[in-house]
C-alpha cells in the first residue's frame, strides 16, 4: 500500500517538474517554481510511512504547498512547529536548486521561524482530535493535489487556478491519474476538499474513478472551509466549522 503511494507522488512529482521546466509553460508572472517532493523528498516519505501506509477513513486534500508549510517541511500543510513536534518528523531536508529559490521566500526547512496559519490550523485540529499520530493513523490523512510551489517575482504565491488554461489542463490531468492511485491504494470512505479548488478536484477524481474502474465503491466528496487567513470565515473559528463538516459525514 505504501509502495502505491509512494510511486503515485513520485510519478507526480516527476510529471510536474517536465511541465514546470518546458519554456514558457508558467507564463510570465510565475518567476520561480519549487518542487518540494524533490529537495524534502525524505521528510514527505516518513509522513507517508506515518499516515498513508494503510486504509484511512477520511483523506484531505488540499491545493498545493504554502511557502512557510510543504515548501519548508515536505509535508502537506506542514507547519513547521506541527511536523518536527507532533508528526515528529526529523528528515534532511535540502533546498530548490538556484536559480530556483525566490530571495524572499528562502527554504530553511525545520528550522524555519515562520509559522503557516493554515498549516497551523489543520494540524492543530487533528492534535485536539487524537493524542498522537500514531492516534490519527487510519483515521485522516492529508495529500496536496499539486505538489508545487509557484511564486511571483513579488514573492506572492499564484496559485494553480492562475496558471496558464494550456497548463492547468496538463496538470489536471497529472493530478487526477496520481490521486486515483491513492485512492484506489488507501481506500478512503469520504475525500475532504479544503477549500472549493480541491473540492472539484475531489469531485473530478472520482469521477474519474468510477469510469475507470466501476467494480470500486467511490468514496464520498465534501467540502471543509480553506484554513487560510485571507479567508474572513475562517478566522471567525475555523476549527468548529471544520469539525462540523466531519460530523455531518460520518462523524472521526
Amino acid at each position: 500500500m505504501l509502495a502505491r503511494v509512494l510511486s503515485a507522488a513520485l510519478g507526480l512529482r516527476d510529471r510536474c517538474r517536465a511541465l514546470c521546466d518546458a519554456p514558457g509553460a508558467v507564463g510570465p508572472e510565475v518567476s520561480h517554481v519549487y518542487h518540494p517532493l524533490e529537495y524534502a523528498w525524505p521528510a514527505f516519505e516518513a509522513y507517508a510511512r506515518l499516515l498513508l501506509s494503510q486504509p484511512v477513513r477520511t483523506l484531505w486534500i488540499g491545493m498545493n504547498p504554502g511557502p512557510w508549510g510543504m515548501a519548508q517541511t515536505g509535508v502537506p500543510f506542514g507547519e513547521v512547529a506541527a511536523v518536527r513536534e507532533w508528526l515528529g518528523i526529523d528528515a534532511p531536508i535540502g533546498k530548490p536548486p538556484a536559480p530556483e529559490e525566490h530571495p524572499k521566500r528562502p527554504v530553511t526547512g525545520l528550522a524555519c521561524p515562520r509559522s503557516e496559519v493554515s498549516g497551523r490550523r489543520v494540524w492543530g485540529l487533528f492534535a485536539e482530535v487524537y493524542a498522537s499520530p500514531e492516534a490519527m493513523a487510519g483515521r485522516h490523512a492529508v495529500l496536496n493535489s499539486n505538489p508545487c510551489l509557484f511564486l511571483e517575482e513579488t514573492g506572492r504565491n499564484r496559485t494553480p487556478d492562475k496558471l496558464p488554461a494550456g497548463l492547468r489542463g496538463e496538470f489536471d490531468t497529472a493530478v487526477d491519474a496520481a490521486l486515483v492511485q491513492v485512492v484506489q491504494a488507501v481506500r478512503p470512505e469520504r475525500l475532504a476538499g479544503v477549500g472549493k479548488f480541491a473540492e472539484k478536484v475531489a469531485e473530478r477524481v472520482v469521477k474519474k474513478l468510477a469510469a475507470e474502474h466501476p467494480e470500486v465503491e467511490p468514496p464520498e466528496v465534501f467540502g471543509v472551509l480553506h484554513p487560510s487567513p485571507a479567508s474572513p470565515a475562517a478566522n471567525r473559528g475555523w476549527a468548529p466549522q471544520a469539525r462540523a463538516a466531519i460530523e455531518a459525514h460520518g462523524g472521526w
